[in-house]
């Protein structure tokens, strides 16, 4: 993210969520419409009460634009997308998930494809976020092992994470899933980590270092712009 944000001192973050994904080393200012998200956000880094389809900015106000892992949370994407085209003069970053990559998680491969087609629902196409951005590089990220991100891919090498009410709640998908489906998909997870199952299909994960997962960081580069 710092690489492809460049030389960028001022950065509008849209869909700020609670600043996790921040630089500090540069001016952000963060839009944000959740109360919620607004209110776990530091003191010291407040956000914009507004949506990303109404950025309160002027055009070209800012050097770039992010978003982190929130595209598929907005109203129109494109809008949204355009906006951040707008205020920025230089790149528009965005960091998102390919919901066909991770269609082949194991979670969802074996145990729940109905994760999948709920991702499948709700996420833009990796191309369409680029098109919408005047046309974007599009780079793979890999997950590290100790990631302390909440997503599902974070927990690729720590299966039993998944069994936790407290992991799930914080992932989005979950609540989104037919009645039934998660209690059957986590009550054969169970079944197969309690058999060694899963350690024969999958165990090698537990000590592989990064994992090729679903997001990717979508880099539309912008008109050249002066630092001072």
């Amino acid at each position: 993210m710092r690489a492809a944000l460049g030389g960028a001192r001022s950065v509008v973050n849209v869909g700020a969520g609670t600043g996790s994904y921040e630089p500090d080393d540069r001016y952000v200012i963060a839009v944000e419409p959740s109360a919620t998200m607004r209110a776990q956000r530091s003191r010291v880094r407040p956000a914009i009460a507004a949506a990303a389809e109404a950025v309160p900015l002027d055009d070209d106000a800012v050097d770039a634009a992010m978003a982190i892992a929130t595209v598929h949370h907005w109203d129109d994407p494109v809008a949204g997308l355009a906006e951040m085209r707008r205020v920025a003069r230089g790149p528009a970053v965005v960091l998102t998930f390919d919901a066909e990559a991770i269609a082949r998680f194991w979670l969802i491969a074996d145990y729940l494809p109905e994760l999948g087609d709920v991702d499948r629902a709700r996420f833009p196409s990796v191309d369409a976020i680029a098109a919408a951005l005047g046309g974007a590089r599009v780079e793979p990220v890999a997950v590290a092992v100790d990631c302390c991100d909440g997503f599902i891919e974070a927990y690729y090498a720590r299966p039993e994470a998944f069994l936790d009410p407290g992991v799930r709640a914080a992932q989005s998908p979950w609540p989104l899933l037919p009645a039934g489906a998660e209690r059957r998909g986590l009550d054969a997870l169970a079944a197969d980590l309690a058999s060694g199952k899963w350690d024969a299909r999958h165990g090698e994960l537990r000590s592989q270092l990064e994992y090729q997962s679903s997001l990717r960081l979508v880099i539309a580069p912008g008109a050249q712009y002066d630092c001072p």
